[in-house]
């Protein structure tokens, strides 16, 4: 009786390493999607003492989260709506921003995925909240991420925001 409990042990040990392996190896698109959102909140964010050299190569990596004709169309109320169109507009935007700004503080909340049935596009809808130097009230906005599969990989295609009763 011990051996067999042995080999069922050793099955299930085999069986929930297989499981994790799959899951490490080939993510779902809605991990790779949370994933992507994380180092774009994460890249987004800079300190005080950001060098010039770590400006532009930080800007480039979050450039490389999207698509070459990303459009971005953000209308947060108080704030003048603001419309980009390609990495270029949003390359020039960020760096704006990051030469404007001493510091940043961005976090995804509450993000929720949903895989197109064609399973090369896929729609996040969100929570930002954005840390700005000298508020004391921290920027929140809801917004509506679209995505694109190009090659293996999950790009922002759109980012726009949504509007909320007030």
């Amino acid at each position: 009786m011990s051996q067999g409990l042995k080999r069922l042990g050793l099955i299930l040990a085999l069986l929930a390493l297989g499981f994790w392996a799959w899951r490490f190896f080939f993510p779902s698109p809605e991990r790779i999607i949370r994933k992507n959102l994380s180092a774009v909140a994460r890249l987004a964010s800079f300190a005080p003492n950001e060098g010039a050299l770590a400006k532009l190569s930080n800007t480039q990596k979050l450039t490389g989260f999207c698509t070459g004709d990303i459009e971005i169309a953000i209308d947060v109320p108080g704030r003048l709506p603001r419309t980009l169109s390609g990495r270029g507009d949003l390359t020039q935007a960020i760096m704006s921003a990051r030469s404007t700004l001493s510091a940043l503080k961005v976090e995804f909340l509450d993000i929720q995925v949903a895989v197109g049935g064609d399973r090369e596009s896929a729609v996040a809808r969100l929570t930002a909240k954005a840390d700005l130097p000298g508020e004391k009230v921290p920027e929140v906005q809801e917004l509506k991420v679209t995505f694109q599969k190009v090659g293996r990989d999950w790009l922002i295609h759109r980012v726009e925001t949504v509007k909320t009763l007030r």
